[in-house]
């Protein structure tokens, strides 16, 4: 169990792997059966959609605005982008740099990632919606 005071730091760790896109070391913060809400379960659904990322937004990375921890959840707020220069969900590349607000509440078991939920990519898909 991280305590609450810690998850902070923990969070900036897993950022740190999510903005060298570094997909094993990103595995390493997830339970195999991940819950997400509102998409596929489990860890190997979410590698595929952060590759499927990375691939369309090779210079995507996130920054930290605000994180917020209690008990065994951790609530943060990121600004995030990058460059479309790769397909994503059927919008063939753009050449756009798109900047984006996050929101994600993740719960933790065991210092992983069991359950997640967020503002998923309605921004991201208007900004280059061609």
């Amino acid at each position: 169990m991280i305590e609450s005071w810690r998850m902070p730091e923990w969070y900036a760790e897993f950022l740190d792997a999510c903005n060298r896109h570094d997909l094993d070391a990103i595995r390493g913060f997830l339970q195999p059966s991940v819950r997400r809400a509102h998409l596929p379960g489990g860890a190997d659904a979410w590698l595929d959609d952060l590759a499927d990322l990375f691939h369309a937004f090779p210079d995507w990375t996130w920054r930290v605005v605000q994180t917020v921890a209690d008990d065994h959840r951790i609530a943060v707020h990121t600004r995030a982008g990058g460059t479309h220069t790769g397909p994503y969900r059927g919008q063939a590349p753009t050449r756009r740099h798109v900047n984006v607000a996050e929101f994600a509440i993740y719960r933790l078991e065991n210092g992983l990632i069991a359950a997640a939920t967020g503002s998923g990519d309605h921004e991201l898909r208007e900004q280059i919606r061609a």
